[in-house]
Order: C-alpha cells, then sequence, then structure tokens
C-alpha cells in the first residue's frame, strides 16, 4: 500500500510524542502507586493516524515480547504479551482514531497479558514491533494498521494466524479426592483480567466486587466441611465462558453458581436490589435480555475466537439443560431468593430467566446471582461494605445448605419407595 504524504506527516508527528491532550508518562506514573517490579510496566500509550492507515503505540519499562493477529466478526486485532502491568489511567482505551474505534488491555492468564483493538473496518497488520530503550525514551510497542479489503482480511485470518489461546490460569482443575462423598459446588466470580465487567461511576469495577465477594462464600461453605469448593477464578484472570462450563463438567458439579453485578446505563432508568437468574432460551423480559447479551459477549471483548472448539463442547453452549437439572436450578433460585430476602434487598422482579452461556451445563443445576447495580448509589454502598456481604454470603450459604438438604431427602425417599 503506497504511503500518502499526509500519512507520512501523521506518523512522525505522533512518533515525537506530541499528541493533543495527551499528557506525558512521567506526569501520570508520579500519580498512582508504582507497580510490582517483575513485571514490564505500561505507562503510556496514544493512537494517531486516519482512516487509511493507523498507528497504535503503548510505552513500557522494559521491552516485551508480541504476537499480533486479527479476528472477524467484530473486525478486531488482539496484541498477545507477557505478563505486564498495565498502570494507565482508569478510562485509557474508551476512545480510539482512526481505524481503532476502542481498545482494551488486562491479563488473560497466569503469564499472560492481551491487548484488543475494535476496528471500525476490515484492516491489515502493516508492521508489529518493539523497539529497545534508548537515549531517554521508554522500551516501545509500535502497531501499524493498513486498511483493506473484506476478502483480504478474511485470507489473512486462517491458517496463519494462531490458535486462540485458552487459559486455566486461576482455574482449580486438581483432580477430585476419591472417596469424598460431600457435593462439589462451583463458584464462578464473573468477568476478570481483561474483561472489566460493569463499572460504577466511582471507578470500581465488578470484576473486583464479585471476587471478594465469592471468596468469602468459599470460606463460609467451606467453613460448613460440607462441601468441596472449586473457583473458577481467584485472582484478576480472564477465564473463557466456555472454560467455565466445563470446569463444572469436567468436576461433576453439584451445583454452580456464577456471581455478577448489573448497572444500567444513564437515560435507561433505575433500579435496584439484588436478581436470581436461571438458564432459559426467551428472556422473562427485556431486561434479562440485555443481561444476557453483555454477558454473553465476555468472550469477544477478550478476543477469544470459539470457532475451533470441539463439536461436543458447542453442543453444550446451544442445547437446552436437561429438564431435571433446569427443575433442580428453578428449585435453588427459588431457595435463594427466600433467603437473601431475609438480609439484602432485591429486585422488584427478583427471580428472572435468560440465556446465560455461563448456565448452560446441561447436567450441573447452575444460576446467576446479579448483588446488585453498581449504577445504583445504595446498592454500590452495600456492595462495598464488608458487614453486607458477609450477612449475604451467610445467605447464600445457608441457601445451598437448604438445597441440599432437601435434595438428599428427595433422593432418600426415592430409594425407599422403590
Amino acid at each position: 500500500m503506497a504511503f500518502r504524504a499526509t500519512d507520512v506527516i501523521a506518523c512522525a508527528t505522533f512518533l515525537l510524542l506530541t499528541g493533543a491532550g495527551l499528557a506525558s508518562s512521567a506526569e501520570r506514573a508520579s500519580t498512582r502507586a508504582p507497580a510490582p517490579g517483575h513485571y514490564p510496566v505500561a505507562n503510556d500509550t496514544r493512537v494517531g493516524g486516519d482512516d487509511a492507515l493507523t498507528r497504535f503505540v503503548m510505552d513500557f519499562s522494559r521491552k516485551v515480547e508480541l504476537r499480533a493477529f486479527t479476528l472477524a466478526d467484530p473486525y478486531r486485532v488482539v496484541i498477545d504479551l507477557p505478563q505486564v502491568v498495565f498502570d494507565l489511567p482508569a478510562k485509557t482505551g474508551e476512545t480510539g482514531r482512526g481505524l481503532v474505534k476502542a481498545f482494551r488491555f488486562g491479563l488473560v492468564m497466569q503469564g499472560g497479558s492481551r491487548i484488543v483493538l475494535d476496528v471500525s473496518k476490515p484492516v491489515r497488520i502493516d508492521k508489529a514491533f518493539v523497539l529497545d530503550a534508548t537515549a531517554g525514551q521508554p522500551a516501545r510497542l509500535v502497531l501499524d494498521l493498513a486498511a483493506t479489503d473484506r476478502d483480504s482480511f478474511m485470507r489473512a485470518l486462517a491458517p496463519s494466524s494462531p490458535p486462540p489461546q485458552t487459559t486455566t490460569g486461576g482455574l482449580d482443575r486438581s483432580p477430585a479426592q476419591k472417596g469424598d462423598p460431600r457435593p462439589i459446588v462451583v463458584l464462578d466470580p464473573g468477568h476478570g483480567g481483561i474483561d472489566n465487567g460493569t463499572v460504577a461511576p466511582t471507578g470500581v469495577m465488578e470484576k473486583a466486587l464479585v471476587l471478594e465477594f465469592a471468596l468469602l462464600l468459599r470460606d463460609r461453605l467451606e467453613k460448613s466441611g460440607k462441601y468441596r469448593v472449586v473457583m473458577t477464578r481467584t485472582d484478576d484472570t480472564f477465564i473463557p465462558l466456555i472454560d467455565r462450563v466445563r470446569m463444572a463438567r469436567i468436576r461433576q458439579a453439584a451445583l454452580f453458581i456464577s456471581i455478577h453485578a448489573d448497572a444500567l446505563a444513564k437515560g435507561e432508568g433505575e433500579a435496584q436490589g439484588a436478581t436470581v437468574y436461571t438458564l432459559s432460551e426467551t428472556a422473562s423480559d427485556a431486561e434479562a435480555a440485555r443481561l444476557a447479551e453483555n454477558e454473553n459477549r465476555a468472550d469477544v471483548i477478550a478476543g477469544i475466537d470459539l470457532s475451533h472448539e470441539p463439536g461436543d463442547v458447542a453442543d453444550i453452549l446451544i442445547d437446552l439443560a436437561q429438564r431435571e437439572t433446569k427443575a433442580f436450578s428453578t428449585h435453588f433460585a427459588k431457595t435463594l431468593v427466600a433467603d437473601m430476602r431475609r438480609v439484602a434487598r432485591m429486585h422488584k422482579h427478583p427471580m428472572k430467566s435468560a440465556g446465560f452461556k455461563v448456565l448452560k451445563a446441561p447436567d450441573v443445576p447452575s444460576v446467576l446471582i446479579e448483588l446488585g447495580y453498581v449504577s445504583s448509589k445504595a446498592d454500590l454502598k452495600q456492595l462495598m461494605s464488608g458487614a453486607w456481604q458477609a450477612k449475604t454470603a451467610g445467605a447464600v450459604g445457608q441457601a445451598v445448605d437448604n438445597f441440599f438438604s432437601t435434595r438428599i431427602a428427595g433422593g432418600q425417599a426415592r430409594q425407599s419407595g422403590r
């Protein structure tokens, strides 16, 4: 592709780091706490160019290796890196320039980080390289994107693009203890890593709130001695939705609880309180449909391409849950709403259903809890309260106890009646 004079001027200006409205990396670094020294630190980023040629630059404390590739539908460019610390302002990446509409970054596994650029049209990766730190300038990742047509874009995808990276980072895959009759409960804190989930006006991220709550709930369940508890993640790691489902099935879990927090955008009205969701291919209302659509985009947000997953896994994500499993899920959801209502504010319609991918294991009773709305000041205050978290985790734990006591009793009754 030939470069126009304006393109050359734009890129040269860009390399001089004089983008309008951008503070220097030194100025921004002085306002934030230092990051762990054993990982490279990304401390500045900028985008320049137009809808024909765009350059993306990120500064690092030391040189890193990179691998860049493209994904389609929607058009994205993915940059895989070793694990790094992103020491960048909170709203970095929300808006872009030229071919880049927006970009995200975060941990996708232990030892691996990822940058995902949403692009406005088909692009070609013209250059992708990292410069060493020199002459007082930091190490620098540089990615040049050039506009192309869809046919050329699609031809460049496979087989040259690397297979998608899925991860077991943060995922408990330890084998079940033989001879241990206690049921396995899988706790699934939503989002993580590159996927922040909803973000409160104060900057508090859903992924952090739900992990904190899930760890409290894990401690409550383990302390009872009645269950073996498995966490889909125990740190700020991205776990693809399909791996969360697979985790429950591999471990032959008796119950799967996914934990989230919702938000309403400005102009969409106000809502408060916790909600419990079960699986349905038809959402119970428009709000449930919106939420499921947002949650099911997690793998797109992280740049994960699931087109190469085995057929049996694809079937898990498509087929309806088995009838008995759906009945158990509904039973637990009703128990959960009743127990949570005693200690927590509940939504005016506290029990709903929608097509959440993470609930689609056909043989594991599953629910998704929305603890509240981070867009509500009252809910956010509760979500961040240690006392509220402890009380609510206790109520969820009581619901788990009630669920298994009735299941065991029902199973014994059926056996005695044979």
